[in-house]
């Protein structure tokens, strides 16, 4: 029996030398055909590594002898689309700004590109639906602080809003009349703004008829002996239940105490003229558009 064992333990493949609770390890060889595949992918990986982007560098990476890349294949397929849209942008260049709705085509593809443009440049301030937001004006109805035409949509979105970059910018600015009347005229004028926007129940009749004089003398000059406003200046229609900050008299009494002044930036030094007159005709055919 020992020389039978004995024999039986020459003829064992060797062990690894590891050994768990007295249970030892065998080194089998690996079969041939893992052993090829893993050389085989040690092969590949240093080819890939040699034909495309691969080992990071201090300012980039390999290049690869392919010359491959993501941003390149982006970059092509981006020149295709401007190539096949080529002939519709320069349609949309040259025509009339009034007569972009005319032409189903044009209208089509502006419609379509200005969607992508303002989800991409616009949607931050105006929201994904154009509603607007709290001091961002809503792009859907028709109280437009400059004009709702295509060409007063054209230039606010091609020169901006009391931006200091665009000489042409749309520019007014109301004084804060915290630094110019007393608190009890700020108190007498915004009740009267609550007054001819419908708001009678929340103002002081009293007040409201001393604020009558205060807006004349201080506020009528911009925003109309009736407070209808005046486009030319961008100053506010008051006699509508649309506010771009609020219209109850804690917030009307911040915003005559210390004014309003929202920067919109000029689009011209970002998009082409052709992405311009798209978001343009987007925004006129969204719902409020003149």
């Amino acid at each position: 029996m020992n020389k039978k064992n004995e024999q039986s333990k020459d003829q064992e493949v060797e062990t690894t030398g590891h050994s768990w609770d007295g249970i030892e390890e065998y080194n089998n060889p690996l079969p041939r055909w893992w052993l090829w595949t893993f050389y085989l992918t040690i092969i590949w990986g240093i080819g890939y590594t040699v034909m495309y982007p691969a080992w990071p560098l201090i300012n980039g990476a390999t290049p690869g002898l392919l010359g491959w890349s993501t941003r390149g294949e982006v970059a092509a397929e981006i020149q295709r689309f401007d190539e096949a849209n080529a002939p519709l942008e320069a349609r949309l260049v040259a025509a009339d700004l009034d007569a972009i709705a005319d032409d189903e085509e044009l209208a089509r593809f502006a419609a379509s590109a200005g969607a992508s443009i303002f989800a991409n440049s616009c949607s931050t301030c105006h929201g994904s639906g154009a509603a607007g937001a709290k001091g961002y004006p809503n792009l859907l109805d028709n109280d437009w602080l400059w004009g709702g035409t295509m060409e007063d949509i054209y230039t606010t979105v091609s020169y901006g809003i009391r931006n200091d970059v665009d000489p042409d910018a749309r520019y007014s600015e109301m004084p804060a009349f915290g630094e110019i009347l007393e608190k009890e005229e700020i108190e007498q004028v915004v009740n009267y703004v609550l007054t001819i926007s419908g708001q009678e129940d929340d103002a002081d009749p009293l007040l409201a008829a001393a604020g009558a004089t205060v807006f004349e003398e201080g506020c009528a000059a911009c925003h109309g002996a009736t407070g209808t406003g005046d486009r030319f200046q961008g100053a506010p229609n008051l006699t509508d239940a649309i506010w771009l900050y609020g219209g109850d008299a804690k917030t009307l009494t911040e915003t005559v105490t210390n004014a309003r002044f929202g920067v919109m930036p000029n689009w011209n030094a970002r998009l082409t003229e052709s992405d311009i007159r798209a978001v343009s005709a987007y925004v006129h055919q969204l719902g409020g558009g003149e």
